[in-house]
């Protein structure tokens, strides 16, 4: 409901009690359905702060529960000036898919997400397809 939140600990523990745990391994995708305002108002997306991921959450999926990769709808992973929550996953060596669409189409848990890439030499950033195969 908070078009600026940032996602919690307290947030994944609550899904977890309607989803169960997150299982270590997995993707975890960050659902805010701003997606949505890519063709109707790309003025919207482009706005600052945005829904994102607290750096206590994303610690939380990688050390806590063992994610090996995240993914959201927004451009950036967090909201903060300095960037924290992407600074501390991409310094630990994980890897994030941004902008991502069509999340509101995908269960909550068990489907398989498949990424593909370019390895580009001494690259920052770059465009990927990803799809799900739902259960």
């Amino acid at each position: 409901d908070d078009p600026n939140h940032a996602l919690t600990v307290e947030d994944i523990l609550t899904w977890e009690k309607i989803h169960g745990r997150v299982p270590a391994g997995c993707f975890a995708a960050l659902r805010t359905d701003m997606y949505k305002d890519w063709d109707n108002n790309p003025e919207k997306f482009k706005r600052q702060p945005f829904p994102a991921w607290s750096l206590e959450a994303i610690k939380f999926l990688y050390e806590n529960r063992g994610i090996v990769a995240n993914g959201h709808e927004s451009m950036d992973t967090d909201t903060t000036d300095d960037m924290k929550s992407e600074t501390w996953l991409l310094r630990h060596g994980h890897w994030q898919i941004e902008v991502m669409a069509n999340l509101d189409k995908v269960p909550a848990k068990g489907a398989l997400i498949v990424v593909a890439w370019p390895k580009p030499k001494n690259g920052l950033g770059f465009p990927v397809r990803a799809f799900a195969i739902l259960p």
